[in-house]
């Protein structure tokens, strides 16, 4: 089976302890035939999306592909030399496991063996989430046994693994989307990759031109609008009523306080790393973990600001969490205090 160009980066890249694996250590959208593909990480979006993305390459090389499945949590033994075996017509095969963190003692031992020696035009996938139930199969992976690659998803906190995500489904689309349109997208969509992945299914499907923040408010504009980070921009940027308007049809709309005081905090963060800091939107990006956009971004934002104000705003922020969190009686009031003191950036 023909493999494809090696790639990595990307969202879910690998941690530093799984850096030092012998096997390449790639980005979901960059998956490719070997004779064991370890799918590793929390991220189950990603995992199903890298290991559906394989079993397309493989039939398109071979729309014969024989697809097989063994939950690893409940294996029987002899089922992974059954599936391997050569068939009557020598189709290629692809044997999809999962639930590895659950893994029998009897899978442990056949799998190891397996990798020994794996069968010709045979892929196996191993779908591994989190744990250390497997941990021998999977050093021994790691560590070169099988000859294969390993497909990292790890979760995808940060604004900015977020925002590659959307990128690249885009990129792998062949479509464009205009900044302002991917950032008002993952904003909109902040607390749920799987719906942040349907959003952009949509608009690839009931689109054909560039995608703008124009289409975007078209198809989201009331999520958009009252979203988190709206309120955060409106207040930041001295905009009080506006800010309290979003606050408040957010709170109606049933957004809970805390995740909308902890969007806030996400973005006066970055504008403290960034204040003061002296360097090109790159370097300070690769500094302090974002991107560079979120650097041009803080910087537009601290035009109007002195560090005694940021200082109160984060002071003021302490406060409000614990208010929202079960010290104060209420939480929407204190909400709104820390938005007038936002808009007056720290000075009220």
């Amino acid at each position: 089976m023909a493999a494809a160009p090696q790639r990595s980066g990307g969202a879910g890249r690998a941690s530093g302890a799984k850096a030092k694996a012998a096997i390449p250590q790639l980005d979901w959208t960059a998956v490719r035939p070997a004779p064991v593909v370890l799918v590793s990480g929390p991220e189950s979006l990603l995992a199903e999306r890298s290991t559906r993305m394989l079993r397309d390459i493989l039939r398109a090389e071979d729309p014969s592909l024989e697809v097989s499945d063994i939950d690893a949590g409940g294996y029987a033994p002899g089922e992974l030399a059954t599936f391997a075996s050569p068939s009557l017509f020598g189709e290629p095969r692809l044997i999809r496991v999962d639930h590895v963190e659950k893994c029998t003692d009897a899978f442990i031992e056949e799998a190891l063996a397996y990798f020994a020696a794996p069968a010709e035009d045979t892929v196996v996938v191993l779908r591994h989430a989190s744990g250390v139930r497997g941990k021998k199969l999977l050093d021994a992976l790691r560590g070169g046994l099988g000859g294969g690659i390993e497909i990292v998803c790890a979760e995808l906190k940060r604004e900015s693994d977020r925002a590659d995500f959307v990128a690249a489904e885009f990129r792998m689309a062949q479509r464009r989307i205009a900044p302002g349109a991917l950032r008002a997208l993952v904003a909109a969509f902040q607390d749920d990759l799987s719906e942040l992945a349907a959003a952009c299914r949509q608009l690839l499907a009931d689109t054909i031109d560039d995608v703008t923040e124009a289409t975007v408010r078209q198809y989201y504009g009331g999520r958009v609008e009252t979203t988190a980070f709206a309120v955060a921009d409106a207040a930041i940027a001295g905009r009080h009523g506006e800010a309290l308007g979003l606050l408040r049809h957010a709170i109606a709309s049933g957004s809970d306080p805390v995740p909308i005081v902890a969007a806030i905090a996400s973005k006066m963060r970055t504008m403290g790393k960034i204040s003061g800091a002296r360097g090109s939107s790159g370097e300070l990006a690769k500094r302090f973990g974002l991107a560079p956009w979120q650097v041009d971004r803080a910087r537009r934002d601290l035009q109007g600001w002195t560090d005694e104000g940021l200082g109160a705003v984060i002071r003021a922020l302490a406060d409000t969490d614990a208010q929202v969190k079960g010290a104060g009686r209420d939480p929407v009031f204190a909400l709104e205090r820390l938005i007038r003191t936002i808009a007056a950036r720290g000075r009220a």
